[in-house]
């Protein structure tokens, strides 16, 4: 596996078959563990297509394996970074940290993605525009 993310916060790797692999570290562990679950749930239900999928969450070992949205992004126009935060919100969830190191490309389809939902809020109801 290849160690991609490395903080305090959290660590990730990337298996060779593709899976994300992220373990939360540090203070608000488990709070933080617990919001990206619901948030990345929250997404899949509302068929959101450009976020990861969720395929395992195990609590106890404060881990979640996804599926890989891609490749970082280093340079990306200011107005098409605000756009893609938009576009999530009209799938309920606001990013909360909307900075270019939480989106990548994903070659296969030619999509941003977006990626990073620990601090994320999902929307009230009333503020939630359909897909």
């Amino acid at each position: 596996m290849l160690k991609v993310k490395d903080t305090l916060r959290a660590t990730v790797h990337l298996s060779f078959d593709g899976r994300v692999f992220k373990v939360y570290h540090a203070a608000n562990a488990l709070e933080r563990f617990d919001n990206e679950v619901r948030v990345l749930r929250h997404l899949e239900a509302r068929g959101c297509p450009f976020v990861p999928r969720l395929l395992e969450a195990d609590r106890e070992k404060l881990r979640i394996v996804t599926t890989n949205c891609g490749a970082r992004v280093n340079h990306l126009d200011e107005k098409r970074r605000q756009e893609l935060f938009a576009e999530l919100e009209k799938f309920g969830v606001r990013h909360d940290d909307p900075d270019i190191r939480n989106v990548t490309y994903r070659f296969s389809d030619g999509r941003f993605c977006l990626i990073d939902f620990e601090f994320a809020t999902i929307l009230p109801d009333d503020k939630n525009k359909s897909a």
